[in-house]
């Protein structure tokens, strides 16, 4: 595709907003223009997101994805300021480390192999070593641990700002608007109608869809049953009786569990966790309501068996954010088959945050270039479902 023309990015999200970026960086000098539904962001989830990187899945596509994110965030701070913003995304590398118990030891001893073999950096641990690492937790039941120590986290809503910021000041337009309807060409996307009756496009050469929870709504206005269903994830703040006497890399119990500490900003604010939790079986739904009753029920009984000291901790907050879900858990990405022009970034299932600076990337090239060449992509194309070629990686949390 040659450089110009224009493309249109609906949803300005934090991937939306990284396609943005990647494009004008990679060298696309025609319109770009990112229509958002919400500029203040409030129900975004990547403003709600837990703020976890780490590389340790167990399917190549992935961890390539995972690994060139990872490079991104440990050099955002410097290297996407822009004139008017210097972003703070504080990238944090304390590493992932899963506990495992007897139940999954074969399987995550096949995974670490898998992952060395893929490049990731992950280093198993045995007793002593987390035992040392982690003083005051609980390990009578664990076998071993699985590090990463390349992994950690970030302020999401900083990631958001960095990004939208970056993509502005190249150039591309960001349009707080309501996209109700698709414009076709023949058999081409080419615009999008907006709630109030202007139109944008009409000749573009791509519309991406970056609508997140949201994206099989978009999907319907151009025929398109997208495999892509909204689920609630809850998480919660709570506060430790007395400053933790170290850091915690972010920490995934065998039973879901996971959390990562909310540093203290300044001397006199109190040292917190923030704690995570998966329900499978969450019905799919636009359900932003956070269920206050699930911290005794769910999150903080497996907490404190894990970490007795935190018998103490108080329950500061909850909120709850979507996780756009595929069948397989995993995105779809490219250029749908029955809709030339119309392509997808959509069904992160928890990790969109994460990968953003890759899908950015991979999503630039795919448009201007009709292939990936950063990461191959191909495995997560968006007509993988009707062709019954689902994408397995056990490694979601």
């Amino acid at each position: 595709m040659k450089t110009g023309g224009t493309i249109i990015i609906v949803g300005g999200g934090v991937v939306g907003s990284s396609i943005a970026y990647h494009l004008r960086r990679d060298g696309h000098d025609g319109r770009l223009v990112v229509v958002e539904r919400d500029p203040t962001y409030a129900r975004a989830s990547s403003s709600l997101a837990m703020g976890g990187v780490r590389q340790q899945f167990s399917s190549a596509v992935n961890i390539g994805l995972a690994r060139y994110s990872r490079r991104f965030y440990a050099e955002f701070d410097d290297t996407m300021r822009v004139p008017g913003h210097h972003p703070r995304v504080n990238f944090r590398s304390r590493g992932y480390l899963f506990l495992v118990d007897e139940a999954s030891s074969s399987r995550f001893e096949a995974r670490v192999e898998r992952q060395r073999g893929l490049g990731a950096q992950v280093e198993r641990l045995g007793l002593d070593a987390l035992a040392d690492r982690l003083p005051g937790v609980r390990l009578d039941d664990i076998r071993f641990g699985v590090f990463g120590a390349d992994d950690g986290y970030l302020e999401p809503r900083d990631v958001l700002r960095g990004f939208r910021a970056a993509a502005a000041a190249a150039g591309a337009e960001f349009v707080p608007a309501e996209v109700t309807g698709l414009l076709r060409r023949s058999d081409r996307v080419v615009g999008v109608e907006l709630a109030d009756g202007t139109t944008v496009g009409g000749e573009a050469v791509a519309v991406v869809n970056a609508a997140g929870p949201f994206a099989a709504r978009l999907g319907a206005m151009a025929g398109l049953e997208l495999p892509v269903y909204p689920v609630r994830q809850q998480l919660f703040r709570c506060a430790l009786p007395t400053p933790w006497p170290y850091r915690f890399p972010v920490v995934i119990d065998p039973t879901g569990v996971h959390w990562r500490h909310d540093d203290p900003v300044t001397e006199s604010d109190p040292d917190r966790l923030i704690v995570a939790c998966t329900r499978l079986g969450e019905p799919p739904g636009e359900n932003f309501e956070c269920d206050l009753s699930r911290w005794e029920a769910d999150f903080r009984p497996p907490l404190v068996r894990r970490v007795p000291r935190l018998e103490a901790a108080t329950l500061v907050d909850g909120w709850a954010g979507l996780y756009a879900m595929t069948p397989d858990h995993n995105p779809l990405l490219g250029e749908h088959p029955d809709a030339p022009g119309f392509f997808l970034a959509n069904g992160f299932s928890g990790h969109g945050l994460m990968i953003a600076p890759a899908v950015g990337k991979v999503l630039s090239e795919l448009i201007r270039t009709g292939r990936s060449d950063t990461v191959d992509v191909s495995s997560l194309d968006p007509g993988r479902f009707d062709r019954g070629e689902l994408v397995h990686d056990e490694a979601m949390i």
